[in-house]
């Protein structure tokens, strides 16, 4: 069995290397209407640079699971701006994508909580589908349709969790289907548990990202033996190996929180799980500290008997 593991977004110590740099509406609104668009221009330029050198940084150190910033370009989606963001910079979307196919890297996206498809009011999910609409471009623009997706939750209740799962799925039918193609769905701390995850996974034929921290706050029976081996089987129909999402938390005042690092203590329960399994995986480690947690993690799991460290950010078990 090969776990893969990943980070995400910034690769911290790097210097000055943020690929999340934005403008907020109110301060492209003070700005002359001449240099608005050198504005936006020179941001979503410096976060596809500093995309550059991080996927330049992952390469270098055998990283081949990275997800890409939601941020990379400012006001993308915003009624007021809707600013051709692909045709300025063909050049360098081409090079962040020939990186990924050359270095066989698997990128992904993962929009903010607002993204959502079980919401009773119309303008709430077309946003959902301009979001994944603005994200689906950026995979496109750099090619990365091979490995690329874009993972969301569920969403509210809205008091009636029966009613909203059958609006999720009316709703979703509003989203391009070349789109559902790269979409995810991942299971939630508060609202949709595993289960509920996973039937609506089966249900679209979307493929099941596990968020075992999530799972282990939103988790009514320790009931995880009997769905992990179903979650990995919703990637079959995907040529992609099932992807987990690992962290642990930051406290037990603060449970939902993520941790600096992700506690081995905390997560070796699942890796043990998963090894009854034989099934490769890649894991998306979702610490504070990034890059470094990961790498930590994976000395750790190396040092565990039966373990062999595969490469810079994998191991054999």
């Amino acid at each position: 069995m090969k776990i893969r593991f990943g980070y995400v977004a910034s690769a911290l110590g790097l210097w000055d290397a943020s690929p999340s740099k934005t403008l907020t509406f109110t301060r492209y609104s003070a700005l002359p209407k001449n240099e608005r668009m050198e504005k936006l221009k020179s941001i979503t330029a410096q976060n596809l640079h500093h995309t550059k050198r991080i996927l330049h940084y992952n390469i270098a150190h055998e990283i081949e699971l990275y997800r890409l910033s939601s941020s990379l370009v400012p006001l993308a989606t915003h009624p007021e701006v809707m600013w051709d963001f692909i045709t300025p910079f063909k050049n360098e979307w081409k090079e962040i994508g020939n990186l990924i196919r050359q270095f066989n890297l698997r990128v992904s996206f993962h929009p903010n909580q607002f993204t959502l498809f079980t919401s009773q009011r119309e303008e709430v999910t077309m946003n959902a589908v301009k979001d994944m609409e603005y994200h689906y471009k950026m995979l496109e623009a750099m090619d990365a349709f091979d490995k690329g997706l874009i993972n969301i939750h569920i969403g509210g209740a809205y008091g009636d969790k029966n009613k909203t799962l059958d609006r999720f799925h009316e709703n979703l039918k509003k989203l391009p289907k070349e789109i559902k193609k790269h979409m995810t769905l991942e299971n939630d701390d508060k609202t949709y548990d595993v289960q509920e995850t996973l039937l609506t996974c089966e249900k679209e034929n979307i493929p099941m990202i596990l968020d075992y921290h999530h799972h282990m706050a939103n988790n009514v029976e320790n009931d995880l033996p009997l769905y992990l081996d179903r979650i990995f089987k919703t990637w079959n129909n995907f040529n992609m190996v099932p992807k987990v999402h690992l962290s642990s938390p930051k406290s037990e005042h603060a449970y939902r929180s993520h941790a600096d690092f992700v506690s081995l203590d905390f997560v070796l329960p699942f890796l043990k799980m998963a090894k009854e399994l034989n099934q490769d995986f890649d894991i998306m480690i979702e610490a504070k500290q990034k890059n470094l947690a990961m790498q930590r993690l994976v000395e750790e799991v190396a040092a565990i008997r039966g373990v062999k460290r595969a490469s810079g950010s994998s191991v054999e078990w």
